[in-house]
């Protein structure tokens, strides 16, 4: 050992940069356990920036002739200068480690910059699409971008505040499913299982930062070609945390294999940190219910008895409109004067009207007004019985006082809602008694049927590769977020949007406010790719990007979501199942916002010369709610819904009279270069408000090299 460590210190002598290479690869060598996980970390990952401008001091590759399908020159040189103007600029570029040097003259558009992940990153991002629905609530964000930059981005937004990493990686088949270092890994490769652990550990090693240390779970799903070596890794990098594997099918018809049993599972790794627990749900998540649970009673609302005829209150008898073809409420009518009679009253077209009037012809009354019916029906308090087969009228049922309070009280508990809007209800002492088991075996975890099938409805005639039930990744977040409603929830492999899409179900059935951050690159399939290539595109050309994951599923899937309608403008044909069933064209009332990553300096950012690209972070790190401080503001200082932004700081006192004065303010960012400014500044805050001084808190945060 000492003998490597003075060869090191020889190394290290003559090339720092070698010798501190050296080093760091004889500690990881020392380090390594007798017992345990032990794999080649290999050599930094790196990923090509399509689009990225290409500056001077710069990595780059070389690429291959438009309209080339070969796999073009990998090696790595340094922008030494540019020349030229627009089209015709030129680039001088040298051989990275050559030796002898090779320098080469490429035109700047046959280039293509590359980050090494061991290289310092100054991340932004630049807004692509907003889609609002959701009122105050906070944005849901979709990043498109290489998720181990965006997993360091988040730690200057997110540091420690993630409750829930949900995550669905590449399982590692062999089949061309995943890229290390810009090349597809093949079956045939022998470090095929060392490479994915490696790309692995380096992004749980981030997420590490981003969990809330008092109580959060990271998910994580696998087959069977990862999932002992990813066990092992879990209990490495999270050794304080508490550990459990579920099984869950996700094809009941199974994979058949020949000589082999036919495979419908998978797993998934609960990873419990701090006081993170399961909450306990109506469901076992294996067997059906066994006997039935106290039924919560609907009140007919149609009144009865001598006490009830329409003479007495007049403006309690009124007719309620159904479609005439599916039943579904319509409308509901006005009171008619007292000598006008039901079959006089114009109905709506296409509508049947559905008055209290018994069976022996009697008009009764209903016991809401129509007011409060509108009412009851839009906060799922008023439901609909089965249509009678002769005159396809329906029965109408209510909660009564009683149950209302019950519901605001928690003794009874809202678990869903019907088609129609109507609460599904249960007694409380019914609930949260059954722990679920760590098998998993419900219809609705289907992949075939409720995740290709509903990615269909959604985005129709565009295919993406497995994607989750939205069901079964709604259950997982259910059991450690259920009772917290504001929950942040992040998916760095977000593929199809699936997660986000759960996190918006889980907040309709409770009101919820839980936003989720979905990350994913916009990698085109490797099967498209040879096409692409032979027409004469490139990655970062238009068409190409318009093929990627993140812009032709991610995005058009969350807006589809939202909107009820499909990207074409169509609205969403079928219905949402199980605990929630409603229309799938109704969406939902959320907001979601879509950025792509970029890559800055550090002496533009120090300028307030990226200010723009920098601004969406300071607003996700206030919350992602409410307005955004886009511009430097001219009067020296700008106060927006969560946040304040003080640039001159001889405004300081009109600045921090205004976040005083504002309710919800969360931080206050302070550019200065002066720490003694800055803590002046800070102390005349109240005491609500974080400050945060720029850009010294943002460099700072990329200065060291995280999870390398």
């Amino acid at each position: 050992m000492s003998r490597l460590t003075d060869l090191i210190a020889r190394a290290k002598a003559k090339d720092s940069a070698l010798g501190d290479e050296l080093e760091r690869e004889f500690k990881a060598l020392a380090s390594r356990r007798a017992f345990g996980l032990n794999f080649e970390r290999h050599r930094p990952e790196s990923v090509e920036l399509p689009g990225r401008p290409v500056r001077r001091g710069d990595k780059v590759r070389i690429l291959p002739p438009r309209g080339a399908v070969e796999r073009g020159d990998q090696r790595l040189w340094r922008v030494t200068r540019i020349a030229g103007k627009d089209k015709a600029k030129v680039a001088h570029v040298a051989l990275i480690d050559a030796d002898p040097p090779e320098t080469a003259e490429v035109s700047v558009a046959d280039l293509v910059v590359v980050a090494e992940f061991r290289d310092f990153i100054y991340p932004g991002l630049v807004s692509t699409r907003k889609v609002e629905r959701g009122g105050d609530k906070p944005f849901h964000t979709v990043i498109n971008g290489e998720n181990f930059h965006v997993l360091e981005a988040l730690t200057y937004t997110h540091r420690g505040k993630i409750d829930v990493i949900y995550i669905d990686p590449p399982y590692n088949t062999g089949a061309r499913d995943w890229k290390y270092n810009n090349d597809y890994v093949e079956a045939e490769d022998l470090y095929r299982h060392s490479k994915w652990l490696a790309f692995i550990e380096r992004r749980l090693m981030v997420s590490r930062n981003l969990l809330n240390p008092t109580a959060s779970t990271l998910i994580i799903t696998i087959d069977e070609k990862e999932y002992l070596r990813l066990g092992l890794l879990l209990e490495q990098v999270f050794p304080d945390a508490s550990i459990q594997m579920v099984s869950s099918v996700i094809n009941p018809k199974g994979s058949a294999r020949a000589g082999r049993f036919s495979r419908v599972d998978e797993y998934i790794f609960f990873v419990f940190v701090g006081a993170a627990a399961v909450t306990p749900w109506r469901s076992d998540m294996l067997r059906e219910i066994e006997g039935e649970t106290r039924k919560v009673r609907w009140a007919g609302l149609m009144r009865n008895g001598e006490g009830s005829r329409r003479q007495r209150i007049p403006s309690m008898f009124f007719p309620i409109y159904i479609d005439e073809k599916t039943g579904r409420y319509h409308s509901t009518g006005e009171p008619p004067p007292a000598d006008v009679r039901p079959e006089d009253v114009p109905a709506p077209p296409g509508t049947l009207a559905i008055w209290p009037i018994d069976q022996s012809g009697q008009e009764l009354m209903w016991r809401l007004s129509p007011p409060s019916l509108r009412e009851y029906l839009a906060i799922g308090h008023a439901k609909f019985g089965k249509r009678d087969k002769k005159t396809g009228l329906r029965s109408v049922s209510y909660l009564q006082t009683g149950i209302r309070q019950m519901l605001e009280g928690g003794e009874v508990v809202a678990v869903g809602k019907d088609s129609e809007g109507a609460l599904e209800l249960e007694f409380a002492d019914s609930l949260g008694t059954r722990n679920p088991t760590t098998i998993w075996n419900l219809v609705a975890h289907s992949a075939s049927e409720h995740g290709a099938g509903m990615l269909k409805s959604l985005v129709p005639g565009r295919r993406f590769p497995y994607p989750k039930s939205v069901y079964a990744v709604e259950d997982c977040l259910r059991f450690v977020v259920g009772k917290k409603k504001d929950a942040t929830i992040l998916d760095f492999f977000a593929g199809s949007g699936t997660t986000a899409h759960a996190v918006m179900r889980l907040n309709r059935q409770d009101g919820g406010q839980r936003q989720c951050i979905s990350v994913t690159n916009n990698e085109v399939a490797a099967d498209e790719q040879a096409a692409l290539r032979k027409a004469g595109l490139r990655p970062g050309d238009p068409d190409w990007e318009k093929c990627g994951i993140c812009d032709y599923i991610t995005k058009p899937r969350i807006a589809a979501a939202i909107t009820g309608t499909t990207p074409e403008g169509k609205d969403i044909e079928g219905d949402y199942k199980f605990t929630d069933e409603f229309p799938m064209s109704e969406g939902f009332e959320e907001n979601a916002e879509f950025f792509t990553l970029t890559y800055e300096t550090p002496v533009a950012v120090s300028h307030n010369l990226a200010f723009r690209r920098i601004a969406p972070l300071l607003w996700m790190r206030a919350g992602a709610e409410g307005r955004r401080i886009e511009e430097l503001p001219p009067a020296g200082w700008e106060v927006a819904d969560t946040y304040g932004l003080l640039v001159d700081l001889d405004r300081a006192t009109a600045f921090c009279d205004a976040v005083a004065a504002a309710a919800g303010l969360r931080i206050a960012y302070i550019v200065t270069d002066d720490d003694r400014r800055f803590q002046a500044v800070a102390r005349a805050l109240p005491g609500s408000v974080e400050p945060v001084r720029l850009y010294e808190s943002y460099l700072s945060n990329f200065r060291f090299v995280m999870g390398r």
